[in-house]
């Protein structure tokens, strides 16, 4: 299988995962700016969420941009990616309907570390397909954003409930703003 046909299903799963979370969200109560702020964390879970959507998928086309070849594994690994994604619209739910208290933003980090995990498998998975001199495999190198990542979420999630759900997410938003940019190593081996 050529990489283009899993980018292209990729795509598509990731655009039902967006269309899903904003259905998550209420139409507020009342037609002023104050009946806004009963929804302001619903659509800050919002906000946050569809960046995280945005980078992972901005980084698994730069990546898929730079593989030739794709296997079994990586269909698998692919697949496991868009499960941990595609559970962000259920942890918007449970965020509204829960507000930010210790547990849904708990999970929301094991679910953002769970999907780092599987990115981290699918970058294994190409490189295993193409071999250690490929694009791949030279673009990955060192992976310290990849582990720092997954420090502030373990920390993020230890943080929800022994000192606040508010620092968990200060910490989720910093991993995101470490990844905004989309993943320079991978347009550096193109």
């Amino acid at each position: 299988m050529k990489p283009d046909r899993l980018n292209a299903f990729t795509d598509g799963v990731i655009a039902i995962i967006i269309t899903i979370m904003v259905l998550e969200m209420r139409v507020p109560e009342g037609t002023g700016l104050e009946s806004l702020r009963p929804e302001l964390p619903i659509f800050g879970a919002y906000i946050l969420s569809f960046i995280y959507v945005g980078i992972y998928w901005n980084n698994h086309h730069h990546m898929m941009q730079t593989a030739t070849r794709v296997d079994g594994r990586v269909l698998w690994c692919n697949l496991n990616l868009l499960f941990w994604l595609s559970l962000f619209p259920y942890l918007i739910r449970w965020i509204d309907e829960r507000g930010v208290t210790s547990f849904p933003v708990a999970a929301f980090g094991v679910i953002l570390a769970m999907a780092g995990i599987a990115y981290f498998l699918l970058e294994r998975a190409l490189i295993a397909a193409e071999g250690e001199t490929s694009r791949v495999a030279r673009a990955v190198g060192a992976s310290v954003k990849e582990w720092l990542s997954c420090a502030l979420y373990i920390i993020g999630v230890v943080a929800a409930f022994l000192v606040s759900p508010w620092l968990s997410i200060a910490l989720y938003m910093s991993v995101a703003l470490m990844w905004l940019v989309p993943d320079r190593r991978f347009t550096r081996a193109d």
